[in-house]
């Protein structure tokens, strides 16, 4: 898949050399070296005639973004090419993992912390702004997409950051947002809403304690740079 989109490569999974095809890729670099999409490729096994895998895909994933939660069933079932056993298997797969798994509870010493909660979103083709919401103790209450945007900006007002933060009672809060550029280095729109998520977090009384920008391989930490 070097030299294909995940999509793309998803679409075109017969003609892939074997070693290549994501199960086996699976089996070989283990679950934590597959991208989300592949992920879900895995899990929904097939396209249908009227929609390809990769299209299918990318489809869901865009519904989990949107949503910033789990989606349920019935908003599974509205998506194309995605019918009942389908929908049935990726809702049972989402349902077992939060049950097993989920970040709440991890604990963030460090900016490099946070790092596991936010980066499977680092592969996206457009920024996502993401606020994970922590108690007293700096564990991890809720991860939530914010906002998403273009390309190389996203939109973001300290409303809709501290929001659920709020609701969550948080005691404090990470900001984090991807650059699909492949590029850390904040803009000056980052810096500014930087500047602005750290005052509004005064007023309500949860702080901001870092803003990470991140991509596949690499981040920057506003706390770690001395810019907050």
């Amino acid at each position: 898949m070097k030299d294909l989109s995940v999509t793309d490569a998803l679409n075109r999974l017969k003609a892939l050399p074997v070693a290549e095809r994501p199960r086996e890729r699976l089996l070989r670099e283990g679950a934590e070296r597959m991208s989300d999409q592949e992920l879900l490729a895995l899990v929904l096994g097939s396209g249908t005639r009227t929609c390809s895998l990769g299209e299918l895909t990318r489809a869901v994933l865009d519904l989990f973004d949107r949503r910033g939660d789990m989606p349920r069933v019935e908003d599974l079932l509205v998506l194309k090419g995605l019918g009942s056993a389908k929908a049935a298997t990726l809702s049972a797969a989402c349902e077992f993992a939060r049950r097993v798994y989920v970040p709440r509870g991890r604990r963030i010493r460090v900016p490099a912390d946070v790092l596991p909660v936010v980066q499977h979103y680092a592969d996206r083709k457009q920024e996502l702004f993401i606020a994970v919401s922590l108690n007293g103790a700096h564990e991890v209450i809720a991860s939530r997409v914010i906002s998403i945007g273009l390309v190389n900006r996203t939109l973001v007002h300290p409303r809709e950051v501290y929001a659920d933060a709020v609701v969550d009672r948080a005691a404090a809060l990470v900001a984090a947002h991807n650059h699909p550029s492949g590029r850390v280095e904040p803009s000056s729109e980052d810096r500014e809403v930087t500047r602005k998520l750290a005052q509004a977090g005064e007023t309500l009384g949860i702080r901001l304690l870092d803003h990470i920008v991140f991509t596949t391989d690499a981040y920057y930490s506003f706390l770690e740079n001395a810019e907050l």
